[in-house]
């Protein structure tokens, strides 16, 4: 009876081991999980986060104050810089106008020689879908009375203000008397004293208005769709311009590398002896993309994961990524040759910020103006896997003399911490802190 009883149970056992080895050994690999070689070893983003960021209901859903029946005058913001500052800049005067109760007109996106640029706010983003989703928020016109357009408005300059820049006291008076202003928003400003309504109309301007136009829409999606998935999306800071701005010295660098951030320096001259080091361990300078790969495996991120690279022209030392990650691709890549070459640099950042929000996460290596718009957005459309690489932990564990394993587990852990703790995520004006 003993014998019979057993038998049975044993016959389940083996059928039940074998289906699950079945099942292991079918299962296709998966470059966002642990592959065979790395069991036990979860990658970053298999770590269950303690904050996130999401839209504040009250600029989602809140009840908009309406608008007053007489403007007090017409605004233009003049944008300055790459896409994403320009975008800024753009967030900004709108709340700016609807603080001051003004009239919006179409902003200026300033050509700038040094970006490669030629393209106006009309060549990015679809005019009549961001008038149309302000509608309520703020009064927005493509046109100017005749008795206004036929001059240029006054120029109110906001920079070069000691403190916190207030508009109500430093640019409505100008308003009032002139009827037509344009402005570059200050870089110091206290938005926590905007009424709500201000607010609301500086999110909904940010995350719910900008839309590329259709044909670049369809460029961006036409390459979103060539990207091998799933894909992680990285931004690389180490051009020669963003090197020598960074004042940061490193050593083990090519000739050629060397050479074009000398030719790029000008005035700027790097920081030596204890002032370096301060500097560096501030997490002011670039990674490069050897550190790069190096804290992407010390994340467990697999080398075979697909990379799109969202960045510049003109990266350095790109090999030091590559020899590890070698399934990374570019737009320039990916892309027709003509097109490519055809692009301006406002067309090529919104490429990348269109792939950066659509992808399966984001990793960047810097804190700049296009990777706060993409974890912001990414955060608005409920994507969280997206991380901002520690610099500063590098450089302080690197100057303490670790290496290897121990320095890998040091960085593990450190921006293990950032990711679950949501810092960096998105933009606090529009955002607010959720509790998981």
């Amino acid at each position: 009876m003993v014998v019979l009883a057993v038998k049975p149970l044993f016959t389940i056992l083996v059928v039940s081991l074998g289906l699950l080895l079945a099942v292991v050994l079918l299962s296709p690999p998966s470059p966002f999980f642990p592959s065979n070689s790395q069991l036990g070893k979860l990658d970053i983003w298999s770590i269950r986060r303690i904050v996130e960021w999401r839209p504040c209901k009250w600029w989602l859903q809140g009840d908009l104050n309406a608008l007053p029946v007489k403007s007090n005058g017409y605004i233009r913001v003049d944008c300055y810089g790459g896409l994403n500052q320009m975008r800024r800049d753009l967030c900004d005067g709108v709340g700016i106008a609807r603080l001051l109760n003004a009239t919006l007109v179409l902003p200026k996106f300033e050509v700038a020689a040094y970006w490669n640029e030629s393209s106006g706010f009309a060549d990015v983003f679809d005019v009549e879908y961001f008038i149309q989703q302000m509608d309520g928020f703020i009064k927005v016109v493509q046109e100017l009375p005749p008795e206004i357009a036929s001059r240029e408005p006054f120029r109110v300059d906001c920079s070069k203000r000691k403190g916190q820049f207030d508009y109500v006291e430093s640019v409505l008076p100008s308003l009032l008397e002139h009827h037509y202003i344009s402005f570059t928003p200050a870089m110091s400003q206290r938005r926590d004293r905007y009424p709500q309504y201000a607010k609301a109309a500086l999110c909904q301007a940010c995350y719910n208005a900008l839309r590329l136009t259709r044909s670049l829409e369809k460029k961006a999606s036409e390459l979103l769709e060539a990207i091998p998935k799933p894909f992680l999306s990285l931004h690389l800071r180490f051009e020669p311009d963003m090197v020598a701005y960074s004042q940061c010295e490193y050593s083990g660098l090519s000739s050629a590398s060397i050479n074009a951030v000398e030719a790029a320096r000008g005035d700027r001259k790097p920081w030596t002896g204890e002032l370096a080091n301060v500097w560096r361990k501030r997490g002011k300078c670039p990674l490069t993309p050897n550190e790069t790969a190096f804290i992407l495996q010390a994340l467990h991120i697999p080398t075979n994961t697909n990379i799109y690279l969202a960045a510049g022209d003109g990266l350095m030392e790109l090999e030091g990524l590559t020899s590890l990650y070698t399934n990374v691709v570019t737009k320039s890549s990916l892309l027709n040759g003509e097109d490519f070459t055809s692009m301006h640099g406002n067309t090529k950042a919104a490429l990348d910020y269109y792939v950066s929000i659509n992808s399966d996460s984001y990793v960047a290596t810097y804190f700049g103006n296009m990777d706060k718009m993409v974890a912001a957005m990414r955060a608005f459309k409920g994507l969280y896997k997206t991380l901002f690489l520690s610099r500063r932990a590098f450089a302080e564990f690197t100057s303490q003399g670790f290496r290897g394993k121990d320095l890998m587990q040091a960085l593990w852990k450190a921006n293990r911490d950032d990711y679950v703790m949501g810092r960096g995520s998105a933009l606090p004006d529009c955002f607010c802190e959720l509790k998981l």
